[in-house]
């Protein structure tokens, strides 16, 4: 298990630098004036050439990515040509709320596409088992941001129960200070007491999670039908129904634990991939995170922001796919 995990972290390694190579001279090759953004419109030659020095920009580009490859092992991710703070001090802050909203939306995923996809692999070719993969293929289909319009439309227009986006509302920000010890709002709420505060985040997160949760709702719920499916047909899960063993202990015991590989593989890329994309639903509910933080960086070119949440959701796939992984290797079946 050492050795195996060993060459996968060396992979990984060389995946990233890969990511890192190829993000950096793209940023280099696109039509853009760095030196302009740092030194403002209006900045004489004088100023562009200390600016340009400052960057470092009249460096040979194999010096300018071997510079960047050295501030990168220090944990310098560049600095911000807008608001010329560093940008992992940026991500610090815009991150936590992209991690909280993703989490709750898996944790989502995990109770109702788990089951969902074991009753419709129980039903199969049933009303039930149409139904589940009506809704799987239309969760994974709908695009984010039609459905993140639908839900405001719905539940802040028509019903009036929900708020229309944000974290928290304006007159909780007035009245209470917002907590700070994880960086996880709904978290932070429980571990100082602030009921209220918690109570008011959670109506705020309702809607974007509901948003960020369909997909992998609808991803986890087809590839657990699937799975199981498959290994409903094996000979074990007969013996076991000749035994006499119920069917409720064949699903969830036996066969579920052997579906389980497959599922966690998918489940931890989707969960990457919604770390990096949640953009639009973060711009459409005004949601603080890293979504927006990069929106913003895209619009205004802004290459050591996009670099640094490039590199972000790189790290993010990486150690995903690794700990996807692991959990297949702990299968005495799988062999490393």
């Amino acid at each position: 298990m050492k050795k195996y995990i060993f060459k996968r972290l060396l992979s990984s390694l060389l995946v990233l630098l890969g990511v890192v190579t190829i993000t950096f001279f793209i940023s280099r090759v696109i039509p853009s004036n760095p030196a302009t953004k740092w030194a403002g419109t209006r900045a004489t030659e004088e100023q562009l050439a200390a600016a340009r020095e400052e960057l470092g920009l009249d460096d040979p580009l194999p010096v300018q990515y071997i510079n960047y490859l050295k501030d990168l092992l220090h944990g310098d991710l560049g600095i911000n040509y807008s608001t010329r703070q560093p940008v992992s001090l940026e991500l610090a802050t815009y991150v936590p709320a992209t991690v909280e909203l993703v989490l709750l939306a898996f944790v989502l995923a995990i109770i109702i596409g788990i089951p969902l996809g074991i009753y419709s692999a129980k039903k199969k070719n049933r009303l039930l088992d149409h139904s589940v993969r009506f809704f799987s293929i239309g969760a994974v289909s709908l695009p984010s941001f039609w459905v993140a319009l639908f839900l405001q439309l719905v539940f802040y227009k028509a019903l009036n129960l929900l708020p229309i986006g944000g974290q928290l509302s304006a007159m909780a920000t007035i009245f209470n200070e917002k907590p700070h010890v994880t960086g996880l709002l709904l978290l932070d709420c429980l571990l100082t007491g602030e009921f209220s505060l918690f109570l008011d985040a959670l109506q705020h997160i309702i809607l974007p999670c509901i948003t960020v949760s369909l997909y992998p709702i609808g991803l986890v719920a087809r590839m657990t039908r699937s799975a199981l499916l498959e290994i409903l047909g094996e000979d074990y899960i007969t013996a076991g129904r000749s035994y006499g063993l119920t069917e409720f202990k064949m699903l969830w015991k036996y066969a579920l634990k052997n579906s389980l590989g497959a599922t966690a593989t998918d489940v931890a890329l989707s969960m990457g991939y919604t770390l990096t994309n949640t953009f639009l639903v973060e711009s459409i509910f005004s949601w603080p995170g890293i979504g927006s933080y990069i929106s913003t960086a895209v619009t205004t070119l802004n290459f050591p922001a996009i670099m640094g949440v490039t590199i972000f959701g790189a790290c993010c796939y990486i150690l995903l796919n690794l700990l996807a992984d692991l959990i297949i290797a702990l299968d005495p079946r799988v062999r490393l």
